[in-house]
């Protein structure tokens, strides 16, 4: 008996394509209506709710007769067009049904990485949810590009749990939950029913992903472990159990339970840990990653080997150890020409190799989120 869920108060329940178009053949409106239901009782039960769904692109690629997922970009946001109509309107008609007004929000991944985009996507969220609103979310896939698109709405549903502080993200999908082994080549493979969201060995357990979706396993363990940055637990269980989000509210234990067992960080180092793209990458001496990592202190010039990247002051770079493993990311306070010619150089040095006087730090820890 899961007893914590008790406590939640906010949740985001995400379903996947292969669950919301009854695996690519067009959208199984009798599922839809469940998870509506089920979320209109939870909203009455005086929770606030948010539904993340995938389907756009594959309910497109069914309405327009394709045998399969197109893999060139500007064909998968023709679908993802035309399958966000017949999605949006399922939802609709399904909320209306229950008196309960539903907003659709469609996001990028440029609508996350611009901070002041950041805060008004929250503001809104928060709003809606204040007036009673279950707010529907799906990835902008109509203008999202290929090397700006989150990739999958395991990582979307997990930064709205960070926007939004949720107390539980449930990621609903085609299996009972994570498993030791992929049981569908394995019969002898052991469900995980509980865990650390950062527990780094679950990450060897997660198979691939469908042909339906662009989400495996892989990607909602990791999502886990970004939503554990707010303090959300995540719960990964089969979507075509019946009544499955009630009998979770319920605290039956379904699944695969991944627990926030550390402290939940600031909203703006939540904000840099969902950063997916970086303009750059300093590489740190060992001493500079020791320091980082246990001490929790800002980055200086003088723990960095080497600046790759076209990177402006203010934007996000990768820190890296002497390996290439990446150990933080953070805003930079200088640009790439500068940090170059302050590459192991002490902060008091800065005015006069620069010509100017500058911050001491080429990081600042309150922009600095190790561990990612």
């Amino acid at each position: 008996m899961r007893t914590d869920f008790d406590k939640a108060r906010r949740w985001v329940i995400k379903v996947g394509s292969s669950l919301v178009t009854n695996n690519g053949l067009g959208l199984d409106l009798a599922a839809i209506a469940g998870w509506a239901d089920q979320l209109v009782a939870l909203q009455k039960a005086g929770n606030q709710v948010v539904l993340v769904s995938s389907g756009a692109v594959a309910e497109g690629v069914a309405r327009l007769g394709l045998k399969t997922r197109p893999t060139q970009i500007h064909l998968q946001q023709a679908a993802a067009a035309v399958g966000q109509m017949g999605l949006v309107q399922a939802y609709e008609d399904c909320f209306q049904q229950q008196s309960v007004h539903a907003a659709q929000i469609l996001l990028s991944h440029e609508d996350l990485s611009n901070r002041t985009r950041y805060l008004n996507a929250r503001s809104t969220l928060s709003t809606l949810l204040e007036m009673g609103v279950v707010p529907v979310v799906n990835e902008n896939d109509t203008v999202a590009t290929a090397e700006l698109c989150f990739g999958d709405n395991d990582t979307l549903a997990a930064l709205v749990a960070n926007l939004i502080n949720a107390d539980v993200l449930v990621i609903l999908t085609d299996q009972e939950g994570l498993f030791d082994a992929d049981p569908r080549s394995n019969p002898s493979a052991r469900l995980i029913e509980g865990g650390s969201a950062n527990d780094s060995a679950l990450q060897a357990m997660a198979g691939g992903s469908s042909s339906i979706g662009r989400g495996g396993m892989l990607t909602k363990v990791s999502a886990a472990k970004l939503a554990a940055r707010s303090g959300t637990d995540t719960v990964i269980a089969n979507g075509r159990h019946e009544k499955i989000i009630t009998r979770l509210a319920g605290g039956e234990s379904i699944g695969t339970w991944l627990k926030a067992d550390s402290e939940p960080v600031t909203a703006r180092k939540q904000w840099l840990a969902g950063q997916l793209k970086v303009k750059g990458t300093l590489s740190l001496d060992s001493g500079a990653v020791r320091v980082l990592k246990d001490s929790g202190k800002s980055l200086l010039a003088v723990g960095i080997i080497s600046a790759t990247g076209s990177f402006a002051r203010g934007e996000v770079v990768a820190c890296v150890d002497e390996n290439n493993n990446e150990i933080a990311r953070g805003l930079a306070n200088y640009n790439a020409s500068e940090v170059n010619l302050l590459l192991g150089q002490s902060s008091e040095k800065i005015e006069a190799i620069l010509g100017y006087g500058g911050d001491a730090e080429i990081i600042h820890r309150d922009n600095l989120i190790v561990g990612r």
